[in-house]
């Protein structure tokens, strides 16, 4: 790398960590400085400055609003993988959780949701598509294929008040006990843009799961595109073993619906990324 090149770099990054800290020290919605002024007060050009604001923006930390300035972005959904022993449990998200239904039918399975619940590509599964929000800012949007056979009598209610997992166990027999879960970065398409109010071609975070119930039967698979500009996965690493596990209260596990796995069980993350339920 020339000098000139990791010269400019390091001042961008310098830049970058203090308009962080001006980030940190407000809240959402709170103005910054102006880019003339930042330029000024950290002695560095325009272009440098700009870069280093177009780096925070697409990250979702600022804000740019045509004719009035910079603010801050809203905090965004963190969920936390916390290391136990081989496993990583995943404590709850902040924030309430509601669902909007988009879509709800009743269709065969086809081939491929087919081969991974187990069933017949010409057996029944309702397909349901809808909106998660967060204290009502839209942030997910979930496919869920449910086997129809399992739950027959499934309800638009179920689907947008409560808890889905709570419902099929109280109202339906069926208990769910493993789910396996994989997470990787996408960009929304421009339906999907247009739903969560961000532009398209955004980056976003793919969560696929398949779960199973306490008699190994899938119950359902779930595709869900979450918005990356609000929601992202912190790591807390343990390198030696705990005296005590921790409590774990109610909430709403992004990704996993809300729900009892098996009587309450810990959700966990394995070493190779792959959600699965801790015993």
């Amino acid at each position: 790398m020339e000098i000139d090149a990791s010269g400019a770099m390091l001042k961008r990054e310098r830049v970058r960590e203090a308009i962080l800290e001006l980030i940190e020290a407000r809240r959402p919605g709170d103005a910054i400085p102006s880019e003339r002024v930042l330029s000024a007060e950290l002695g560095v050009s325009r272009p440098t400055l700009r870069a280093a604001v177009d780096e925070l923006v697409v990250a979702g930390l600022l804000v740019r609003e045509h004719g009035r300035g910079m603010f801050v972005a809203e905090a965004k959904i963190t969920q936390e993988l916390v290391s136990d022993r081989n496993a990583f449990t995943l404590p709850q998200a902040g924030g309430t959780w509601t669902s909007e239904l988009l879509e709800f039918r009743t269709v065969a399975a086809g081939a491929r949701v087919g081969r991974k619940l187990r069933i017949s590509p010409a057996a029944e599964i309702h397909y349901v598509a809808r909106l998660r929000l967060v204290d009502g800012s839209p942030m997910a949007i979930e496919h869920l294929h449910v086997r129809a056979d399992l739950v027959p009598g499934l309800s638009r209610d179920e689907l947008e008040q409560g808890d889905l997992y709570e419902h099929l166990r109280d109202r339906h027999g069926v208990q769910v006990s493993e789910a396996v879960q994989s997470i990787e970065p996408t960009v929304v398409t421009r339906t999907e843009a247009d739903l969560l109010d961000v532009p398209e071609l955004s980056p976003a975070l793919l969560f696929e799961r398949l779960t199973s119930d306490t008699r190994n039967r899938p119950v359902e698979y779930v595709h869900s595109v979450y918005r990356g500009d609000r929601y992202r996965i912190v790591s807390r690493l343990s390198l030696g073993p705990r005296t005590q596990t921790p409590a774990t209260g109610e909430g709403h596990h992004p990704g996993i619906p809300p729900g009892d796995f098996a009587g309450g069980g810990a959700v966990s993350f394995s070493t190779h990324g792959v959600v699965q339920q801790g015993l």
